[in-house]
């Protein structure tokens, strides 16, 4: 079987360390300029790594479940995953008034290396 459950938590897994690993990286790059910028990169990076891990969660059932259930539980994982994505931009921006452009980054760099995961076999 070339597309099995087991297959896509591995790769799931494998997206979401790429974008913790990515997400620490920008962070460790905005260091430089100072502590509130590392800190607004790592925590939009660590968003969408942590909302990745949830749709994940979400969307790989451990049984087999018919194709309605299979797509309602994809959108109830994509829509969690937006949820706390948009929580964590909310958090950096509006609460913790992080810079903006760190956040952004942070936010485009973990989504970038999300793509480019999909790519690594």
């Amino acid at each position: 079987m070339l597309n099995s459950a087991a297959a896509g938590r591995r790769q799931a897994r494998q997206v979401v360390i790429v974008q913790t690993v990515t997400a620490a990286l920008v962070a460790l790059a905005f260091l430089v300029d100072s502590v509130p910028s590392a800190a607004g990169a790592g925590l939009a990076g660590a968003g969408v790594a942590l909302g990745s891990a949830l749709m994940a969660w979400r969307s790989l059932p451990d049984r087999t479940i018919g194709a309605a259930a299979v797509l309602g539980r994809l959108a109830g994982g994509i829509a969690l995953k937006w949820l706390v994505i948009a929580g964590a931009l909310y958090l950096a921006l509006a609460r913790l008034e992080l810079p903006p452009v760190p956040v952004v980054t942070g936010l485009c760099a973990a989504l970038i290396a999300s793509l480019l995961a999909y790519r690594i076999k």
